[in-house]
């Protein structure tokens, strides 16, 4: 019997994952799907849909939901990430305390102030389920979702040995994005990544052994184009490599388009281009209209699409189950992936998939000057992770004293004051730190 067991169950993912796992081919009657959320509520209405899709595709999958996690993590052999800690609560104090000091964030759940408070928050309730994991289905392989991807994948794989990937869509919509605006059938555009996640780097872009960078950066010179994606593409012409996270998400991640005005004028659009508050200001309306998403298809007011997502979840679940090789790109352990990242990091790479598990690829090197961006993120995880494996408080202040964003716009004695206030506020809900 295939058991998957999803933690955070009331997530929007739930719904894309257990369509992509109905499309797995000989899965079968023997499947359990395991459903996990502290919130009664919406654990509910997960378990609901859950059952409604599986229903439908006529299945007679069984399906369980509790929120005591000892109940359903049993005998799982996939187990999916996917958990929120307190960021209802947290969200505007994330995001309006730093706008106090100039840090002008659009996203913060990665790097800067969000992120590094969303590490606080989210780690310790996190680790507490691996040691769960450990102790009820020890023989299971992880998939995390949940963000900050690179901290919650380094700090499973400090502390557990069983096997984890963590898990983006950010390679696979990025590679899609680059076709359409290259004018280019997906399926002839060969392209190479490699770097970490929301910062890895299509160091390949060719057609038929064409070299398609010239030609993306002269397209870039259209105004339209330049408009849907400002950030990533006002990078490429400098740095000469296009990235993998959005224009919103990557301008937070390096020191050169949130410091100012000007910049952010020019530079960063709304919405997921840069905009200013985008996720503080939207994230709990996107969570509540997701819950009248899933009523509306529980009720049959909305049809439940069966067509398969671009999430690699299911794609491991196929390569293992079915024996049939996939490759995925994935975050894992670096251990000599990456030659020039530091090697007790977490990196995203190509993974071989097979009935042993995942098998991450060696890339090589990155362009040092590529390398060095990453190693910023990179050190700034370390550091947050370590400030919770340890209970350091020292180490998270110096987490945001690092902080690309934060160090472009702040002084040393300002960022320690936003940080003591942070800390304040959030003091409920994250672990204590010494």
């Amino acid at each position: 019997m295939n058991k998957v067991t999803i933690i955070g169950a009331g997530s929007s993912f739930t719904k894309d994952i257990v369509v992509d796992m109905i499309n797995i081919p000989n899965l079968g009657d023997e499947v359990t799907v395991g459903l996990i959320d502290l919130d009664p509520v919406r654990l509910d209405l997960a378990r609901q849909l859950v059952e409604k899709v599986v229903s439908f595709a006529g299945r007679s999958w069984n399906v369980v939901a509790s929120t005591d996690r000892k109940e359903v993590l049993p005998d799982s052999s996939f187990v999916i990430n996917q958990i929120e800690v307190h960021g209802l609560q947290t969200v505007k104090y994330e995001y309006e305390i730093p706008l106090k000091y100039g840090v002008k964030q659009c996203i913060g759940d990665t790097l800067g102030p969000g992120g590094l408070f969303k590490t606080l928050r989210t780690l310790p309730a996190w680790l507490e389920i691996v040691r769960d994991i450990e102790v009820y289905c020890p023989d299971c392989v992880i998939l995390n979702y949940t963000n900050p991807m690179s901290a919650v994948t380094l700090a499973t794989v400090r502390t557990t040995q069983i096997p984890v990937v963590g898990l983006c869509h950010s390679i696979q919509n990025t590679s899609a994005q680059l076709a359409k605006y290259l004018d280019v059938p997906y399926e002839e555009l060969k392209w190479r990544a490699g770097g970490i996640n929301h910062m890895s780097w299509f160091l390949e872009l060719s057609r038929n052994g064409q070299d398609l960078y010239p030609e993306l950066k002269e397209r870039m010179n259209d105004p339209e184009l330049l408009r849907k994606d400002p950030v990533r593409l006002d990078a490429m012409k400098y740095l000469g490599a296009f990235v993998s996270e959005s224009s919103g998400h990557f301008s937070e991640y390096i020191p050169y388009y949130r410091k100012r005005e000007d910049l952010l004028e020019r530079h960063c659009g709304v919405g997921y281009n840069g905009g200013t508050g985008f996720y503080a200001n939207n994230w709990p309306i996107w969570r509540k209209e997701n819950d009248e998403q899933i009523l509306r298809r529980i009720s049959g007011e909305e049809e439940i699409s069966f067509e398969s997502s671009n999430e690699y979840a299911a794609v491991i679940m196929d390569a293992i189950i079915n024996h049939t090789p996939k490759v995925i790109y994935g975050n894992v352990a670096n251990r000599g992936l990456i030659d020039n990242l530091p090697n007790d990091g977490v990196v995203e790479v190509a993974c071989l998939v097979d009935r042993n598990g995942v098998h991450p690829t060696h890339f090589g090197k990155l362009p040092e000057h590529l390398a060095a961006l990453c190693r910023s993120n990179m050190a700034f995880f370390d550091l947050a992770v370590s400030a919770v494996l340890n209970r350091d408080k020292e180490a998270a202040l110096h987490a945001l004293m690092i902080d690309p964003l934060t160090s472009a716009v702040c002084s040393l004695e300002e960022i320690q004051s936003m940080f003591n206030e942070l800390y304040e506020a959030e003091k409920p809900y994250i672990a204590e730190l010494r």
